[in-house]
């Protein structure tokens, strides 16, 4: 089995990275291979509502120059996610917003590729606005029907300078069992796939209430 990570921040080694890499180190502590993608420091175009990723239906994001569609193939083919971010006036960073709207509109019109992966977002503040961008996190994950493991507490760890995360001795706890409990569904979803078979896929109904 492999998890994926994505690291939102800027700053490779900030706080953001040390949130993800306590959760990668209980991961791999179970057998799992890890990867970390540095998401942050590239330059990453929003989506621009071409509607050509509806049309090609080929996985693809069709905006040039950036690696969106090589980290949307590094999403299919992993076991599990993790979406770590920093915390820009209370939500996620841009540039993490940016690839993930791009990237879970493709996922979602090519089958729905990211269904039933297991799935976790991880956020580093200074102060305040924790609970907004993980709830921003948490809503690609839900919408995706992937499966998301909890700790115990909200997926939050404070710091400012890079480094100050790991004196946030209960954010600490909350990243270690959350890759804990990450790594426990993964194997009971990996076993369970034999005996019990997933639900179908429905077909997404679309309304608006313009009338």
């Amino acid at each position: 089995m492999k998890v994926v990570a994505f690291n939102g921040s800027p700053n490779k080694e900030g706080n953001t990275y040390q949130a993800v890499k306590l959760v990668v180190d209980e991961l791999e502590k179970e057998g799992i291979e890890t990867e970390i993608v540095h998401v942050g420091g590239k330059s990453i175009r929003g989506c621009t509502a071409c509607g050509k990723c509806i049309a090609n239906k080929n996985e693809e994001c069709v905006l040039p120059g950036d690696e969106v569609n090589e980290w949307i193939q590094k999403m299919k083919n992993a076991d599990g996610i993790i979406f770590g971010a920093p915390v820009h006036y209370s939500s996620i960073g841009a540039t993490m917003k940016a690839f993930l709207d791009r990237a879970f509109y493709v996922t979602g019109i090519n089958n729905n590729m990211l269904r039933h992966k297991v799935a976790v977002g991880v956020v580093a503040v200074r102060r305040t606005g924790g609970i907004e961008a993980i709830s921003q996190l948490n809503n690609y994950i839900s919408y995706s029907e992937m499966i998301m493991p909890t700790s115990n507490y909200w997926n939050v760890i404070y710091g400012t300078k890079p480094g100050d995360a790991l004196q946030d001795l209960e954010g600490v706890q909350i990243m270690r069992i959350l890759g804990k409990n990450m790594a426990w569904l993964m194997k009971i979803i990996e076993h369970g796939k034999e005996v019990i078979k997933a639900p179908e896929s429905e077909r997404k109904i679309f309304m608006n209430f313009i009338r």
